[in-house]
């Protein structure tokens, strides 16, 4: 899905949409932020890339990062949830994952988390997936960014 595409439709709805990320480090909230009028949906967001910037700038429980660790399901989880509180918009999205060139805490590279979070009373929960990419740093960096990008239209309804 584009970029353009999510940031009409949700200008047509009138919703917002806010970004955690980690392993892509602000590729998402580029990509978003390079079409015109995007200010009129994106609230902002946060590169949580160390696993304490996590906890500090999105709210991502302590408890949470020590049991399951920065690359982990309900870590991806909060980190949409957090985001989308703080930023104070309609939708969440969340990346998290090990781009490489190592494994990092057993995880291997490519393992990486999305999440969406939905506007409260639109959907219950958060969508998240599990995503193994393949390729160096940038290619699954880029990826991530792409599926993130689907997987945000998917959830949303955008056709």
């Amino acid at each position: 899905m584009s970029a353009k595409t999510i940031i009409a439709t949700l200008t047509r709805a009138n919703q917002t949409l806010a970004c955690a990320e980690s392993l892509t480090g602000g590729m998402l909230l580029a990509a978003l932020t390079a079409i015109p009028g995007a200010s009129a949906v994106l609230r902002g967001g946060v590169v949580a890339y160390q696993t304490q910037m996590k906890h500090i700038l999105a709210g991502v429980a302590q408890d949470v990062l020590a049991e399951f660790g920065p690359v982990s399901e309900q870590t991806a989880s909060e980190l949409a949830l957090g985001v989308q509180r703080v930023c104070d918009s309609d939708w969440g999205v969340a990346t998290t994952g090990v781009a490489g060139p190592t494994r990092q805490d057993g995880h291997d590279v490519g393992e990486v988390w999305i999440a969406i979070t939905s506007p409260k009373g639109w959907v219950q929960g958060v969508a998240v997936k599990r995503f193994n990419f393949t390729g160096d740093r940038f290619e699954i960096r880029a990826q991530t960014v792409a599926a993130a990008l689907d997987m945000f239209a998917e959830t949303a309804g955008i056709k």
